[in-house]
């Protein structure tokens, strides 16, 4: 089989070559290169293979977020954010950008393997503070959808829409005056719609418009 070749993005020499220790001792990984910032990121996964691009969010000259635009318009790599920072002001645009997943840095290593071996096999990624802190940075603003709306009912894109701020089903039957097993079908009925697996994954589609 062969190895996910992947390629660790942080301006912290420590943390860089400490991702790159880890994930080596795995036989799934190749660290092909550590780099320091966003440029020279992109740089690399255009004239090599790489397949996973592991891109911190604050970096000098071009952060995480900025490489993970030109990363995924332009390479064939997968950005995934590994940050120790949960910056909700970074979250919707690195997904709008196309990050695969976004993951923070004090996560248990095997943890981080799986992530990064299933964003490969074609998933996303997101952990649920990610849900919290995109709950946080819309506070009462309702969310700008980013869906098409003629694949879901009226009441699918209420049910998507509360879900992408964060709500329960138990807070989105109260909101709704319906029962949580009516909010249970609906959901299950946008999963067969989308293909997506969990509730974290319809909060990105959501918001990004994007089901992988």
């Amino acid at each position: 089989m062969d190895k996910i070749k992947v390629l660790i993005a942080d301006d912290n020499s420590f943390i860089r070559e400490g991702l790159k220790i880890i994930l080596s001792s795995y036989e799934d990984f190749e660290v092909v290169v550590t780099v320091e910032n966003g440029r020279e990121a992109i740089s690399y996964c255009k004239n090599h293979a790489v397949d996973i691009a592991l891109l911190d969010v604050r970096m000098p000259d071009m952060n995480g977020v900025e490489a993970t635009k030109a990363i995924s318009e332009q390479t064939s790599a997968k950005p995934v954010i590994l940050t120790t920072f949960d910056d909700d002001e970074y979250i919707v645009d690195a997904l709008k950008y196309g990050a695969k997943g976004y993951l923070l840095k004090n996560n248990d290593p095997e943890k981080i393997r799986d992530a990064i071996k299933s964003v490969y096999a074609g998933n996303s990624i997101f952990q649920d503070v990610i849900l919290d802190k995109i709950k946080t940075n819309l506070g009462d603003r309702e969310p700008e959808p980013k869906i098409d709306p003629k694949l879901f009912t009226k009441r699918e894109r209420e049910i998507m829409s509360l879900i992408a701020k964060g709500l329960s089903n138990k807070e989105i039957a109260k909101t709704l005056f319906i029962s949580e097993g009516t909010v249970a079908n609906y959901i299950t009925s946008i999963f067969g719609k989308t293909g997506l697996e969990h509730r974290t994954q319809i909060a990105v589609y959501y918001l990004t418009g994007k089901v992988k």
